[in-house]
């Protein structure tokens, strides 16, 4: 008798939650339901969309270093990841490393990357626009001149970054063409490149 009590329970708890599941809206992979309720929840408090990401890092020898992300803060509170991610940085042979790792400047080509990616991702779930394949093609010129202090004329960073996508999808052209402009005007990380950000820089006593 309790056994088949509990195959009804069960089953019911089955029926719900393939209910739930119809009631949701996924769009490329991205739950538009849960979206929408989470933007009308930052609406009534916006204090909800106040996000703090943090990055450990450690030199491990010559200019090999580790950077751990684990922590952050956001909607709220602090979260822990279910498992850190940990980042190996160093230089190819010819700047003197020995490739244990991308450099910076390569990683800050792939948050580039991944942010206009999962933006323009974002926003064509919220407008119904199924996305099929994205790629990327990322390039960024420096002149190593400035970095080493040899010439005060010369930037530091990349004098010019170069993004090219290729998406497919049902959609028009014309509409991809909007989503990838969206794409830039929404980016975090785009927003980063191509406008000056505080940065503050401490020596721990």
């Amino acid at each position: 008798m309790i056994s088949y009590a509990m195959s009804k329970i069960n089953q019911i708890e089955n029926k719900i939650e393939r209910v739930e599941e119809q009631e949701q809206k996924i769009v490329n992979g991205v739950n538009v339901t849960k979206l929408i309720g989470t933007m009308d929840a930052i609406r009534s408090r916006p204090i909800l969309a106040k996000f703090n990401f943090r990055a450990k890092g450690k030199r491990i020898e010559g200019v090999h270093n580790q950077i751990t992300i684990n922590d952050y803060y956001g909607a709220g509170q602090t979260h822990t990841r279910s498992r850190p991610f940990v980042y190996d940085e160093d230089e190819p042979p010819v700047l003197l490393g020995e490739d244990k790792g991308a450099n910076a400047g390569e990683y800050a080509l792939v948050a580039l990357s991944s942010c206009l990616t999962s933006t323009l991702v974002y926003h064509a779930a919220a407008q119904g626009v199924a996305i099929d394949e994205i790629e990327t093609t990322l390039s960024g010129d420096v002149d190593v001149q400035g970095f080493l202090g040899m010439n005060e004329n010369v930037r530091n960073g990349y004098e010019k970054v170069k993004v090219t996508f290729k998406v497919k999808s049902e959609a028009p052209k014309e509409k991809i063409r909007e989503l990838v402009e969206l794409a830039q005007k929404r980016s975090p990380v785009f927003d980063i490149f191509t406008n000056p950000t505080p940065v503050e820089v401490s020596l721990q006593e």
